[in-house]
């Protein structure tokens, strides 16, 4: 998959999300490629430096909240992978060099059309391949990001100013 931003939004409200996003991209002069999803309530994108694009998204939200309409949170992700454990474990352990060894951090996990394990045992699954010691749930300097939409995960890791949730 070549989604480098995920989107979610109210599925009731599909055009005016759509509608706002586009004009969100405008503003910061990104073309965003909205590619094909079958889940409602979650627009998959295609942009160039995804991370720097939520930063900018970011500064826009501290200016005019109502610019957002009914989006909710806007996720890079880094890396693509079939939604199993050892595929997810194997893109986690990969990722786990971004953060530094005296850095503090934390996984955030969502799933979505997805049930063949309950949220704690995936999170005691995922977290088992990192080797860094300092987990702080409230104040992280890096975030572990695993966002599984059915039989696909996508796995970033970012630090807390590089992901954007709507209030």
């Amino acid at each position: 998959m070549d989604v480098k931003l995920l989107i979610t939004y109210d599925p009731a409200h599909l055009e005016s999300s759509r509608e706002k996003v586009e004009n969100l991209f405008k503003e910061i002069n990104v073309k965003p490629e909205f590619l094909k999803s079958k889940y409602s309530g979650i627009f998959l994108i295609n942009v160039p430096e995804p991370k720097e694009t939520v930063k900018k998204l970011k500064k826009l939200l501290k200016k005019d909240k109502d610019l957002f309409g009914r989006t909710h949170r806007y996720i890079p992700i880094d890396k693509w992978v079939k939604s199993t454990i050892p595929d997810m474990q194997k893109a986690i352990k990969a990722l786990v060099p971004e953060i530094k060894k005296d850095e503090k951090w934390m996984m955030d996990l969502e799933k979505r059309y997805y049930d063949k394990l309950d949220f704690k045992e995936l999170i005691m699954k995922l977290t088992d391949v990192v080797d860094r010691e300092k987990i702080d749930l409230k104040k992280p300097e890096k975030i572990i990001k695993v966002e599984i939409v059915g039989n696909n995960a996508g796995i970033s890791v970012f630090t807390p100013d590089e992901i954007l949730v709507v209030p």
